[in-house]
């Protein structure tokens, strides 16, 4: 059973709530979302939930941001977006769906990171992976930093689509938030997600020496060693 105290699901509280407010009229087109220390405050969730809640809200087309001055409701909000939500994701047939889907797109979003980082972007990456490594070295399952690496790494194609695509996949789609990891004491746990971290230390060196190869190469045997991972877990749970 998820922990209903997840990163992703105080995110989805958030998100609900918002959009309650938008489409119950609480909040207008064209209304200023409450800021993030307002919203921090009065859900009594980190600042990363605010952000993966409003990240879901505009890849669902009912906000819009604005550089510098922050979200607002999106003039015309749309319907019925497509966007992958938790409870599609209760069986893990469904996230070895999702995993295939990731596999045929962000491998060659690693490449053309590879090919078309600057500096700076290559920086915000190098600081996910550390984000990373924080999370774990203090105890936690790292799912929104994860997410956050991938979404740098999108980010640093310069093609707005890619991140777009993330978001709207949202953060749930880190298989290990989905289903039950098939490992038993801290110290397995511990064991994979630092495998998991190793494979990332390769994405990053593909990216930050601009080779699109090695990019593509680290990036397909990550995410197919984590579709092998959830198969064999998945022909575990089987009768």
């Amino acid at each position: 059973m998820a922990d209903k105290h997840s990163p992703n699901n105080l995110a989805e509280r958030v998100m609900a709530r918002l959009s309650a407010d938008i489409r119950g009229g609480r909040l207008a087109p064209g209304a200023r979302l409450p800021t993030e220390q307002e919203l921090t405050s009065t859900m009594g969730v980190s600042r990363t939930v605010v952000r993966e809640a409003v990240a879901a809200l505009r890849a669902d087309g009912l906000v819009v941001t604005r550089r510098g001055s922050g979200a607002y409701v999106a003039e015309n909000p749309t319907a019925s977006p497509f966007r992958i939500v938790a409870p599609q994701l209760g069986r893990i047939e469904d996230v070895l769906d999702v995993m295939e889907l990731r596999l045929a797109v962000e491998i060659e979003t690693a490449a053309l990171a590879a090919e078309r980082a600057n500096r700076k972007q290559v920086t915000a990456v190098r600081t996910a992976l550390r984000d990373i490594d924080r999370a774990l070295r203090g105890g936690e399952g790292a799912v929104p930093e994860d997410f956050a690496f991938h979404r740098a790494i999108a980010e640093a194609t310069g093609n707005a689509q890619f991140p777009r695509f993330l978001a709207f996949l949202g953060s749930h789609v880190i298989p290990r938030q989905s289903v039950r990891l098939s490992v038993d004491t801290p110290a397995e746990r511990r064991a994979y997600l630092d495998r998991i971290q190793q494979e990332h230390n390769c994405i990053v060196a593909g990216i930050a020496g601009g080779d699109p190869v090695e990019a593509r190469r680290a990036m397909r045997d990550h995410l197919t060693r984590s579709l092998e991972r959830y198969r064999k877990l998945a022909e575990g749970s089987k009768p």
